[in-house]
């Protein structure tokens, strides 16, 4: 009982510091690139020979600026308890300094070390499966107090260590962290804890989550079950947002632990990943990264995708599109980026250069790769790095020494390069968990809807940011803000959205917006509940459509794309004019998307899931509506850019094909960058297979 007592005392301390250094707290003084860095993650621990000067010296011959390190090997920078062991990380570091190459060292608290299982096997995560066994990293319970004793001491020594040696320019802390499942005895407790703060009364928590349902009712605080059997939504989702914001708590606490250790002029980093779909591909349920990204000096990201023939630059576009917005337009660094990656990545030629590029043009100002060379035992033995498990160069290494050099070239004219977009994607992490609650089917989630959506307006090149309910940016600042599927919701988050529109923005709310609210509890009112008098609608009933399409086919896609699937809602217009109607025998014409305005702006309703086809139709034409200008390029020309330091603009010009492509209208008057040829206002554009060229506008 003292044991869970002190562990219970130390999540409640956890819980303040959530408060306390969750706001933001960001070192000013920290240097951030003043160039583009380009490099690899690198584990001299790993090598099967003593070759970090030969490494270092085939790295500096590629370009390679910058390495990470550290931050997988707790167990041999701290073999037992108090004993420190800094000889690899030594090594590392003198001969990068000797190559001029700079490090960023990784707190080492992802994956446990051997003797702290052994010592407090308390440390090993109690999900609903149980207790985790050890073995695999990420296997943690990050409240747990011996846990984060142990990880302050790493964590201090490493950064005392290393913080005055030249080539150390900043910090990563942990490692794409999560909550990991964590919900035994001392996190419920903590969880109980946070709802007495939210909700004093019980009557008024029973009635909002409804749970007299099943007799779930709560009369006593003593009488709070685990939430890990919950057949309730909304206390289900009120347990994901408490663990979200562990996880905010936890790197809040890591990067005041190192901002009190190490130099002003170091950054303080994290590598935030996505939900994923054999490769990077959704909004990340188990993060918030716009509360999280604020204990930071900068956002850090992990981004992986597809390749070969499947190689779009949707998921490279889409991470980077996040990470530069969960800190309100900032830019990021690509922490990791694949080289080779899985077997069926191994990328073709020019591949490599064009995703490289690809970062840049989002707004990265690093390009990662994990890793340097490919380890040669354990679970990730086919996952390569730049190098094959023979560290011998290779036409990976090749390509990328053609990267290296060009960013050696143009690094400071590409850095910091500034993004002013008219289209924005708003999403909520309390509305990705309400929705997936209740999936349409196991294999359509939150991030199913909203991935179509962005997909169609990145192949029209109609860049965006995405908004959040964290979000400082004005919504004012965009001309069309497209919401999907927003199933949870405040009416204070509600009224936000609409009054943007009332004052002369325009809106494309999808189905299943507006349905419940905050708490996942469906609103006692006709539906879309608060969206129901800006989009000018109502529905009482919804269902899965089968054999269900387009009367008249009226975004002109043919018979195949004409359809709904996945879900459709019988939407009565009140005020709104009907864009689209249902066909059917069975049911009466029912409007399927509708229109209406709504003070100076407009606010569009998509009551059903349409095809890709059909989802680009709809929104090139409420973008026009909304007055943003839609570029002639299609994928796979992809055409992204911003504003350079200097004041000029910038276009990246990317051709995702495996045949050459033609810019038939060119990119502006100016110099392309990587070949230094000038090019004319209206010069068609020329790009081979895999192709890029980088345009720099004449003038500013």
């Amino acid at each position: 009982m003292l044991n869970f007592d002190r562990r219970l005392r130390a999540v409640a301390l956890a819980l303040a510091l959530l408060f306390m250094l969750g706001g933001g707290r960001i070192a000013a003084a920290a240097d951030l690139p003043d160039t583009i860095l380009y490099g690899v993650a690198y584990y001299d621990e790993y090598t099967p020979t003593d070759r970090v000067e030969e490494d270092a010296r085939m790295m500096q011959a590629a370009g390679i600026t910058v390495v990470r390190i550290a931050e997988s090997t707790w167990g041999t920078l701290e073999p037992q308890p108090g004993v420190f062991d800094f000889s690899h990380v030594d090594r590392t570091l003198a001969a990068m300094q000797r190559h001029g190459i700079k490090v960023i060292v990784g707190t080492p608290t992802y994956a446990v070390p051997t003797w702290l299982a052994r010592e407090h096997p308390n440390v090993l995560v109690v999900t609903p499966k149980g207790r985790a066994e050890y073995g695999w990293r990420q296997n943690m319970d990050i409240t747990d107090p011996d846990y984060r004793r142990a990880a302050e001491r790493v964590i201090v020594a490493l950064v005392d260590h290393v913080k005055d040696h030249p080539a150390v320019i900043g910090y990563q802390v942990d490692n794409e962290t999560k909550a990991y499942g964590t919900s035994g005895p001392n996190v419920q407790a903590a969880f109980v804890a946070d709802m007495k703060r939210r909700w004093p009364d019980l009557d008024v928590l029973n009635k909002a989550y409804g749970l007299d349902y099943w007799s779930n009712r709560i009369n006593r605080w003593e009488d709070f079950p685990s939430v890990n059997g919950s057949i309730n939504a909304s206390l289900s989702n009120a347990f994901a947002r408490f663990q979200r914001g562990l996880v905010t708590d936890f790197l809040a606490w890591q990067a005041g632990l190192v901002r009190a250790h190490a130099r002003p002029d170091q950054f303080i980093t994290h590598n935030f990943d996505f939900a994923w779909r054999g490769h990077s591909f959704g909004v990340q349920p188990e993060v918030n990264h716009w509360e999280a990204a604020k204990a930071l000096d900068v956002a850090g990201v992990d981004i992986y995708h597809p390749s070969q023939d499947k190689l779009t630059g949707a998921e490279i576009a889409f991470g980077g599109d996040v990470s530069r917005s969960v800190r309100d337009g900032q830019n990021y660094l690509v922490l990791e980026t694949e080289a080779q990656g899985f077997p069926e990545w191994t990328p073709y030629p020019g591949q490599l250069r064009l995703q490289a590029f690809s970062h840049l043009a989002s707004g990265a100002n690093m390009v990662e790769y994990w890793h340097w060379a490919s380890t040669s035992n354990a679970i990730e033995t086919y996952w390569r790095g730049v190098l094959s498990q023979d560290y011998r160069p290779n036409a990976v290494y090749e390509e990328a020494k053609t990267i290296g050099a060009d960013l050696k070239r143009l690094g400071p004219k590409l850095v910091n390069m500034k993004k002013r977009n008219r289209v924005a994607i708003y999403v909520s992490n309390t509305a990705l968990s309400a929705f997936d609650s209740f999936k349409i089917s196991p294999d359509v989630g939150y991030n199913d809807v909203l991935r179509p959506y962005y997909d169609a307006l990145y192949r029209m090149n109609v860049e965006v940011d995405f908004l959040s309910p964290s979000s400082k940016t004005p919504l004012s600042d965009y001309q069309l803000i497209v919401v999907p599927a927003l199933y949870a919701a405040s009416d204070a988050e509600i009224d936000r959205l609409n009054a943007y529109a009332k004052a002369g923005g325009h809106l494309v709310y999808t189905f299943k917006s507006g349905f419940t609210d905050e708490n996942t509890k469906v609103r006692y009112t006709p539906q879309p509940g608060g969206i129901t008098e800006a989009a000018g609608v109502r529905y009482e009933q919804f269902t899965k459509p089968e054999g269900v399409s387009l009367d008249g086919d009226p975004f002109a896609v043919g018979d195949k794309d004409n359809t709904a699937r996945w879900w459709m809602e019988f939407l009565t217009p009140t005020t709104a004019t009907v864009v689209a109607r249902y066909k059917h025998p069975s049911w009466p014409a029912y409007a399927a998307m509708t229109r209406n305005a709504y003070g100076k702006g407009e606010v569009a309703y998509v009551g059903f899931m349409p095809t890709d086809a059909v989802i680009e139709k709809i929104l090139a034409g409420e973008a026009r509506r909304a007055g943003v200008e839609l570029p002639q390029a299609r994928f796979p020309v992809i055409v992204r850019g911003g504003q350079l330091s200097n004041g000029r603009a910038v276009r990246y010009v990317l051709n995702y094909s495996a045949a050459p492509q033609r810019l038939a209208g060119g990119a502006g008057a100016g110099t392309e960058l990587l070949s230094g040829r000038k090019v004319e206002a209206g010069q068609a554009l020329d790009l081979p297979p895999w192709g890029v060229a980088i345009i720099e506008a004449t003038g500013r």
